[in-house]
């Protein structure tokens, strides 16, 4: 079994920072870590792996520094890393984003992909559908619980508002997968030794192959205007009651500042 993991490296939430010119956000320097969704992405590979056989490779794209990132997957129990840095990637949006990550996987092919629902810095949840999509295979978002799975097809519970989707597709597939999947595990001492000494294979624009003008800033259809910290208002109030007379007084409050 095949499993490619997309993996992002996200600026600590505490510690984001905007670039003024560009409107985005600025990496270098700045503390990360990996997507939080998407080690329950890594797990759920990882598992698949020790239940079928297989490898495990992960995938990012994004600064040298995110090779970081990668060393960490290593350590919790993924074969193999590709890192995606390029200059000419800088600035893509989430469909640039799926372009390159798509153009990658080509190269190496793969049973099943696993990317976390969405990366906190975004919150999109667009790269794994949009992935899917320039690749030309299916794929099932909010994945709950895997069912079963055998060389050719696989059974997942679909995260719904209301309960859950039973739905069964062919491979090869994208997942995106939701926290309740599973329980991300801690880096071995083993894991650990052997992220050290593993070697990073780093690709840019020429070796996936990438049309210039669907990748970076340049192929980014999407891109923002006006980006801002919002105001950290302290003024509070406090109600007091029972739950009936709580209820009135926020009505009321509401009603005056024309929130409803």
């Amino acid at each position: 079994m095949n499993i490619i993991v997309c993996i992002k490296q996200v600026p600590d939430t505490s510690e984001i920072k905007i670039n003024p010119e560009t409107n985005t956000l600025m990496r270098e320097g700045v503390p990360s870590i990996i997507n939080p969704f998407d080690l329950y992405a890594l797990e759920a590979g990882i598992q698949i792996k020790e239940k079928l056989g297989g490898k495990v490779t992960v995938l990012t794209m994004g600064p040298p520094q995110a090779e970081t990132a990668l060393r960490e997957a290593i350590s919790m129990g993924a074969d193999e890393a590709v890192l995606l840095s390029d200059r000419a990637f800088a600035g893509s949006d989430t469909w640039a984003t799926s372009y390159t990550l798509a153009q990658a996987i080509k190269k190496f092919g793969a049973d099943i992909i696993f990317c976390g629902k969405q990366a906190i810095d975004g919150d999109t949840a667009q790269v794994g559908p949009e992935t899917a999509e320039f690749l030309g295979i299916p794929h099932i978002s909010y994945i709950r619980k895997i069912e079963e799975i055998k060389d050719d097809y696989i059974r997942v519970q679909r995260l719904m508002d209301e309960g859950y989707d039973i739905v069964e597709t062919g491979l090869p597939v994208l997942l995106t997968v939701v926290k309740e999947l599973n329980q991300p595990r801690m880096p071995s001492l083993k894991g650990k030794m052997a992220a050290k000494k593993a070697e990073i294979k780093k690709m840019g624009k020429a070796e996936i192959e990438a049309d210039e003008d669907n990748i970076g800033l340049k192929g980014s259809p999407t891109q923002v205007k006006n980006i801002f910290a919002p105001q950290i208002k302290a003024e509070r109030k406090m109600i007091k009651g029972s739950s009936e007379e709580q209820a009135d007084a926020l009505i009321d409050e509401l009603r005056k500042i024309k929130c409803i």
